[in-house]
Formats: structure tokens, C-alpha cells, sequence
């Protein structure tokens, strides 16, 4: 777990004590995916990280967000735009995400636990992660438009 007093020292902590090294890029991408809850892509990572580590490869952007997924640490989502967006809000929780601009929004409440707990109780069955995607369209976005598109069926 990171302790966000000291995010830096927490982090170097859990790449040692899973035997990889805590170079400064590494703890550089970590800082930002871990510190960011705009759900960045690896690409984005790598622009922003870029700007205090000029040489930083995509390849070790990937490589590193493999490792803090090994850890527990970040969430890959994979969703339907066909992006792989990163959370390191790792609680139950479901995302909303807006089809107009692509923002992605946490949304938590403690259903969202309780159901988990229901379901791995009645069903016999660990749960081990989950993902809850909900689009529509964000409040910005509607306030734009005017109005909210028609609603779309359950299972789209």
C-alpha cells in the first residue's frame, strides 16, 4: 500500500520488496499514474513523464504499469473506445464515462462492496476484481448540447 504522506519512499519500498529496481523513471511513471485520477493512458504517461525524463521509453511506461498492476497497486481498463486507461483507485467502484468527450468519472458507494460481498457468498465464488463501466453523457457535455441524447436500452 502507498502511504500518500510519503508517496516517493513508498513507492521505491514496493519496487525493492518485489525485487525490481526503483530507478528515477519508475518512480517517476508510478508517481503520476498513482497520483492521477483522470484514468491516463500509457501514451499520456508517457508524454507527461517525458517532460522531466526526456530518454523514458514507452517500453518501460508498460513495463512499469505491469508491475504496480502486479502489485495491486493500478486497475487496467479496458474500454470500449479501445483504450487501456489506468486506475489506481483499486476499491470496488463503478466508472462513468462520457461518450461525447471521453472523460472517466469514479463513482463510489457502499452497494458497490456489499454487492461484491453478496454475490461471493450466495454464488460460492472469490472475486478477485471487478468493473462496472456505465456510459452516458457528463454533465458538461449535456449542458452543451442542451439536451441528454434518448436513452439507450440496459445492454448497450
Amino acid at each position: 500500500m502507498i502511504n500518500y504522506g510519503d508517496p516517493e519512499a513508498s513507492i521505491i519500498k514496493a519496487f525493492r520488496n518485489r525485487g525490481y529496481k526503483a530507478t528515477p523513471q519508475r518512480i517517476a511513471i508510478s508517481r503520476y499514474i498513482l497520483s492521477n485520477h483522470e484514468h491516463p493512458t500509457a501514451q499520456k504517461a508517457h508524454l507527461e513523464v517525458k517532460k522531466t525524463h526526456p530518454t523514458v521509453s514507452l517500453a518501460t511506461v508498460y513495463s512499469t504499469i505491469r508491475i504496480l498492476k502486479d502489485m495491486g497497486l493500478v486497475m487496467e481498463l479496458n474500454l470500449s473506445q479501445g483504450e487501456t486507461r489506468y486506475d489506481p483507485n483499486t476499491e470496488a467502484h463503478a466508472h462513468l464515462l462520457c461518450i461525447r468527450c471521453g472523460c472517466l468519472i469514479d463513482w463510489s458507494d457502499p452497494i458497490m462492496g456489499e454487492l461484491i460481498s453478496k454475490v461471493s457468498a450466495e454464488a460460492n465464488f472469490t472475486v478477485i476484481g471487478s468493473s462496472l463501466d456505465l456510459k452516458g453523457i457528463c454533465d458538461g457535455c449535456g449542458q452543451k448540447e442542451g439536451s441528454p441524447p434518448p436513452r439507450a436500452a440496459a445492454n448497450d
